[in-house]
């Protein structure tokens, strides 16, 4: 009868040191030349690479320009716990990529169509009209009051239409008188009304005088001067080769948020005499008002008492 016994073979030091040195000199591979090695086929699919430390690996001289990984699928990589602060990138050259079809850069010349519209209908409505180009209209009376001394009513008020570009204006500023032949002085003129600049607006048009009785061509500025001074200057050419020159300037000192405190001074120039007219040349007219009012709750109307 034979007995079989199953084992190890007894193996050496010499004989196992022998077997180790090919693993050990495994490990020292900084050196080799991996650019001719065709990796295309390998499935990395499968590697965990998950607990593999990298940060000992130097590979500042490894030549990654003949890598093709155009084909390779990054979506199931998770690079949430990476650290990147220590990559050192100054040297990466990124003159042949190609990223034209990242967003940004210059729209095609069809990417929106110039109303905004694509293609879809305004329906039943029809476009659409921003505030500012919409047409409108507008009265405001600045000032109607009684002047006790003078037994007279002055009034001055501006009616307009057009856009916040373009409007015509009617405008209209005199007094009336209540007693004896209770005539009515104004200066009435249509003007063209359009913006110069932020706090400054022109207009040009047409005027007629009823204390002379004459027609003039009109050009002045509205605006706000610094200190939020409201400021008009017009100047008025009559068919008699007249010149009138208008300033005026206000300022609105609010004490609340009702009560006003209006100080308000004008000045009237001619460029000749008028003997007909009481006109001389030089400043004719000069007049000062200060008016203390109140402002409803609507701020729509505001009684005011006065001295000029």
């Amino acid at each position: 009868m034979r007995i079989y016994k199953v084992g190890l073979p007894f193996i050496g030091m010499s004989s196992l040191m022998l077997l180790m040195s090919p693993l050990a000199n495994a490990a020292e591979m900084p050196s080799m030349d991996h650019s001719g090695m065709d990796m295309s086929d390998m499935d990395h699919s499968g590697m965990d690479m998950s607990d593999m430390d990298h940060s000992g690996m130097d590979m500042s001289d490894m030549d990654h320009s003949s890598m093709d990984m155009s084909d390779m699928d990054h979506s199931g990589m998770d690079m949430s716990d990476m650290d990147h602060s220590s990559m050192d990138m100054s040297g990466m050259d990124h003159s042949s990529m190609n990223m034209s079809g990242m967003q940004g850069g210059e729209p095609p010349a069809d990417a929106r169509s110039p109303d905004y519209s694509n293609g879809v209908p305004y329906g039943q409505y029809g476009k659409p009209m921003m505030m500012g180009s919409m047409p409108l209209w507008g009265v405001s009376v600045d000032d109607l009051g009684y002047q006790f001394d003078d037994d007279q009513i002055n009034f001055e008020a501006t009616g307009w239409y057009g856009t916040d570009s373009n409007r015509i204006r009617l405008r209209t500023e005199g007094s009336a008188q209540t007693k004896d032949d209770k005539e009515i002085d104004s200066l009435s003129s249509l003007a063209y009304w359009k913006p110069l600049s932020i706090f400054w607006n022109g207009e040009a048009g047409v005027a007629y005088d009823t204390e002379n009785d004459k027609s003039a061509v009109m050009a002045g500025i509205v605006g706000t001067a610094p200190y939020f001074i409201e400021t008009d200057a017009r100047a008025y050419l009559y068919t008699d080769g007249q010149i009138r020159l208008d300033l005026g300037a206000e300022y609105e000192w609010r004490l609340d948020q009702h009560w006003v405190v209006i100080p308000e001074v004008g000045l009237t120039a001619f460029s000749k005499d008028d003997h007909d007219n009481d006109i001389t040349k030089g400043f004719n007219e000069m007049e000062t008002e200060v008016r203390l009012t109140y402002e409803t709750f609507s701020r729509q109307l505001a009684p005011y008492i006065g001295m000029s």
